[in-house]
């Protein structure tokens, strides 16, 4: 088995092109003497972590602390986090608060609020978390708050967000159906009827986390406008390779649905995919520009 060390100084290498002033750290992640302004040289962002604890059980990275420090030596100089409290909490309030607050305290993390459509002034939630907190997008959990994506309220809520050019990030699956608790059994989002929703909403982005890509209903997500990826659940080797050939350029952002999986597994499978340096560097840092209304790079090779 290949060294962690090779592994992530090849994707480091990978991304930046060239030395990094990271790589001397990628490993060292005991160093509590490192100085904060050391970036890398091209600086990765993680679309996809979560803080806080998952209700079912503890997590090796549940502590912000040691997620931020293991996000930090592997060269991640932002990531956007949603709360793990968000799946199960009435209080979305509450819970919005709390993430902002935790997210102060550590400049790589960005906080991505949640929505519940389902609770009564919804609209002030997206509100709060659009205008008071300025969150650059919102995650939603459809399949766990119980409601589907051609639902009115979630398309007025797209339409918010974007006229308020901010992303909107779907949780297709938190946890694989086979391990989930007996009397909390969840299916992945039906995302069916998104690409009928996201035709009514001009300029619209939302990006899919945890979305295990395949077949004809992955052809007609890559046809819709504004619809985006992660990596998280990209299955094989060359996974990530071949969503990248499945989709628009410029639609897949590296996440890694942090502490729920360890960080290094979606950094190994986009290293193995054998992606070139350019379509690294866009998955890893700046594909997250073009999901965040950020202006678009001059690059047209981007992948």
């Amino acid at each position: 088995m290949m060294h962690r060390r090779e592994i992530l100084s090849g994707a480091l290498a990978a991304a930046g092109g060239a030395p990094l002033a990271l790589s001397h750290h990628a490993c060292a992640e005991d160093d509590a003497a490192r100085s904060d302004s050391a970036q890398p040289a091209q600086p990765f962002v993680d679309s996809n972590v979560s803080l806080f604890q998952w209700p079912f059980r503890r997590l090796p990275l549940d502590d912000s602390r040691e997620l931020r420090k293991k996000l930090r030596a592997l060269g991640f100089v932002e990531a956007w986090a949603g709360s793990f409290e968000s799946v199960l909490h009435r209080d979305i309030a509450g819970v919005n608060s709390r993430l902002v607050a935790a997210c102060r305290e550590f400049s790589e993390l960005t906080p991505i609020g949640s929505i519940n459509v389902n609770l009564t002034a919804w609209e002030n939630d997206l509100d709060s978390c659009l205008e008071q907190s300025e969150m650059p997008g919102v995650r939603l959990y459809p399949n766990y708050h119980g409601y589907a994506l051609d639902d009115a309220r979630f398309i007025e809520l797209v339409k918010r967000a974007t006229a308020a050019r901010r992303f909107v990030q779907i949780a297709v699956a938190m946890e694989d159906t086979r391990t989930q608790h007996d009397l909390v059994r969840t299916a992945d989002v039906d995302l069916t009827p998104l690409s009928a929703t996201l035709r009514q909403i001009t300029g619209a982005r939302v990006q899919l986390l945890n979305y295990r890509p395949r077949g004809p209903l992955l052809d007609e997500l890559a046809k819709t406008p504004g619809v985006f990826f992660d990596t998280a659940r990209v299955e094989s080797t060359d996974g990530v390779a071949k969503l990248l050939r499945s989709v628009p350029a410029g639609r897949v952002v590296f996440g890694s649905h942090s502490p729920f999986l360890i960080p290094e597994a979606a950094l190994i499978r986009a290293h193995e995919s054998g992606l070139t340096v350019e379509q690294m560097r866009a998955v890893m840092t700046e594909n997250a520009g073009l999901l965040r209304f950020e202006p678009a790079s001059t690059k047209t090779d981007k992948q």
